[in-house]
């Protein structure tokens, strides 16, 4: 009987196959080298971690460019082909199951955390952008503030794109603050910096209109709530601003709604301060820039009024100057022959106060109520009226006095126009020949004037008051 010859029996040799090529590439898609290690090629494997992680890094720190991500991007599809490719080599296997399904719970997690993190930095920067779009700062902090460092990892671009806003914000904040400071002091200095810093915003950060609008609007509305004569000098300062030729020269629209109201306002305290020539160039102002305004009636009244007052402090302070020369009181009343005509009385020292007091009340009147000035100059010798003899106690001779009325040139002035209305001499009567003469002095023949009685003085003074 014949038996089979037995086959020779071989040591069997190290396995040598194709490792699962999606297996390997899923695995390299974690960005972690896991299909290098089923690979077994663990060098490779620690090369590629530790160059993700610099790329991490440089993605989340230095370098958050678009053009780094893309870099990244073909950094991650090159781990990818590459697995591909050495998968198709045959190589001693290391002992791992299921590759496929450690390749995927490794990869999926990772793949998974960046497409949500990169979701959530794409609905961060609807937020900013929403935020940005309606000017409102606030919002788009709140929106900055959710930012951490895998968005920086995996949307860089975002990122910087949120930080240019919230450096815009920033200025912003500092040149709000600036603009209220330069607002309150009147500061046209700081003013020009906070509108060069608005105009370097629009210029260095495109897109953050809408916050810089928001920014300008807030200052320009805070204007209407001053006084009025710090709107009208901050209004003053914005019609002078040199166009810039962008979205500040908005600045402009306002003033026809808050200057005319300012200037009347501020006309309004300069005259109750008596600061008259400061009133009155608000006033004018008013009417000079806004034609037909609904404010032109009181602004001409205000002209008026201060014209006025700027005659009374101008006659006030040329005092008995006047009667050098004349000026005008617009407000005063007309001279009128036949009736009253009060007057604001000059007069030189000779003609003592105690005469001025002994002219009737209703003649005299301050500035503001007078009709005429009356200038009375210096005393002359009047017509005689009596020669009476008396005895020089000192010697005992007989000595003759001749008493003469009091005589003064008057000028009397029209208070409305400056004009002279009389040019005459006053010779005042009065008592004479009392019965002692207390000294007969050098002249000789000897004079002396009569002692008026406040009759005496008012019927010499009526032609000049009561023409």
């Amino acid at each position: 009987m014949d038996y089979p010859t037995p086959e020779p029996y071989y040591e069997p040799k190290p396995e040598l196959a194709r490792q699962d090529r999606l297996a390997v590439a899923i695995g390299n898609a974690s960005l972690l080298g896991v299909g290098y290690l089923l690979l077994g090629r663990r060098a490779w494997a620690v090369v590629t971690t530790l160059v993700t992680i610099a790329f991490l890094v440089l993605l989340g720190t230095a370098v958050p460019g678009v053009w780094f991500e893309v870099l990244f991007l073909v950094w991650w599809a090159a781990l990818v082909a590459h697995g591909w490719y050495l998968a198709r080599i045959p190589v001693r296997l290391p002992s791992v199951r299921w590759p496929r399904t450690v390749a995927l719970l490794i990869a999926v997690p990772v793949l998974v955390g960046i497409g949500y993190v990169r979701f959530d930095a794409a609905s961060i920067e609807d937020r900013i952008t929403e935020a940005r779009d309606s000017g409102d700062c606030g919002k788009a902090q709140s929106a900055l503030d959710m930012i951490w460092f895998g968005h920086h990892v995996v949307d860089g671009p975002m990122t910087v794109r949120g930080e240019r806003t919230a450096q815009a914000c920033a200025r912003l904040a500092d040149t709000k603050g600036a603009l209220e400071v330069a607002a309150s002091k009147r500061d046209t200095q700081g003013l020009q910096s906070s509108y060069d810093e608005l105009g370097a915003v629009l210029t260095d950060l495109p897109g953050h209109d809408r916050m810089v609008s928001t920014v300008l609007d807030g200052f320009l509305d805070s204007l209407s709530g001053r006084e009025p004569c710090d709107v009208a000098e901050l209004a003053d300062w914005l019609r002078q601003r040199p166009a810039s030729n962008n979205l500040l020269d908005r600045s402009a629209d306002v003033l026809p709604k808050i200057a005319p109201a300012a200037l009347v306002g501020c006309g309004d305290k300069r005259a109750e301060a008596r600061d008259w020539d400061a009133a009155k160039a608000r006033y004018q102002q008013m009417l000079d820039q806004y034609p037909g305004h609904e404010l032109t009636a009181k602004a001409q009244e205000g002209v008026k009024q201060a014209t006025l007052g700027l005659e009374l402090q101008n006659l006030a302070r040329l005092g008995k100057g006047y009667c050098k020369t004349p000026v005008v009181y617009s407000g005063a009343a007309p001279y009128a022959k036949g009736a009253t005509n009060r007057a604001v009385v000059y007069h030189d020292d000779d003609f003592d106060d105690m005469y001025i007091k002994k002219l009737p009340a209703e003649w005299q009147a301050d500035n503001s109520q007078a009709v005429m000035v009356v200038c009375i100059g210096e005393r002359e010798a009047g017509a005689p009226v009596r020669t009476c003899p008396y005895r020089d106690r000192s010697d005992g001779r007989v000595r003759n006095v001749t008493f003469s009325k009091m005589a003064y040139p008057v000028k009397a002035y029209e208070l409305r126009t400056g004009n002279l209305v009389a040019d005459t001499r006053v010779e005042i009567a009065g008592a004479a020949c009392p019965p002692t003469v207390t000294s007969f002095g050098d002249n000789d023949p000897l004079r002396m004037v009569v002692e008026p009685s406040d009759s005496d003085i008012r019927a010499a003074f009526a032609p000049v008051f009561t023409p």
